[in-house]
């Protein structure tokens, strides 16, 4: 899977705000309602979560687990934690993703990194009608659900949808343009947390190859 499809699916969820919608109550409140109200009343979150990717073909999914924090707009820690080890941080102009197997660092701008991606759904800087076109997906196993799709048509995915609850992102699909689907769940997360600005500053290891995109 490659590190920008990793990204694309990193983040989840959400953008703008209209405070009209933020009047219905959290139980009756559409996806997109419960999405906008996410949006405006945390500035950061931290949560754990589970990774599956389901090819076209079908073949065996496959499985991961990590943590992440972000701290909008553009600063996120995400960290893949099992079966292997990889580090993904935004510090606000810059995405570093670094691979300790490898003793790999590669390092680009993040606006590039990001773009019109699922990531900027959740970190970006909340402008959402700008890069998406949002629509209520409906009721489906206890969730609210949201339809993005990306405006721009030269992007590397079709569609994300975003399952909420009591205005609280819980899962999360990504369907790319090449037939896979990637979900994210997300538990244990963490409303507003107090995050230390270290989190989202990454110096390379001593001795890691440095590569420049």
């Amino acid at each position: 899977m490659s590190v920008h499809a990793k990204i694309f699916l990193f983040l989840a969820a959400l953008s703008a705000a209209a405070s009209a919608l933020l009047l219905a109550p959290a139980a009756h409140a559409s996806g997109p309602e419960q999405l906008q109200a996410f949006i405006a009343k945390n500035q950061s979150i931290r949560a754990q979560f589970t990774q599956t990717v389901l090819a076209k073909s079908g073949r065996k999914p496959q499985v991961s687990q990590g943590s992440f924090v972000f701290s909008r707009p553009g600063r996120f820690r995400l960290s893949y934690e099992k079966p292997y080890v990889q580090l993904l941080v935004g510090d606000g102009e810059k995405l570093w993703v670094y691979d300790p197997d490898l003793n790999q660092v590669s390092v680009r701008k993040l606006d590039r990194a990001l773009g019109a991606s699922p990531a900027t759904l959740l970190a970006g800087d909340g402008q959402l009608d700008r890069d998406f076109v949002l629509g209520d997906a409906g009721a489906k196993d206890g969730l609210e659900w949201v339809d993005a799709r990306p405006r721009a048509k030269e992007g590397s995915f079709e569609r994300v949808r975003i399952g909420l609850k009591d205005q609280l992102p819980q899962v999360m699909e990504v369907q790319d343009n090449f037939g896979q689907t990637t979900t994210m769940t997300f538990n244990r997360v963490e409303r507003n947390p107090s995050l230390s600005p270290s989190l989202f500053h990454f110096v390379p290891p001593k001795g890691a190859d440095v590569l420049k995109e």
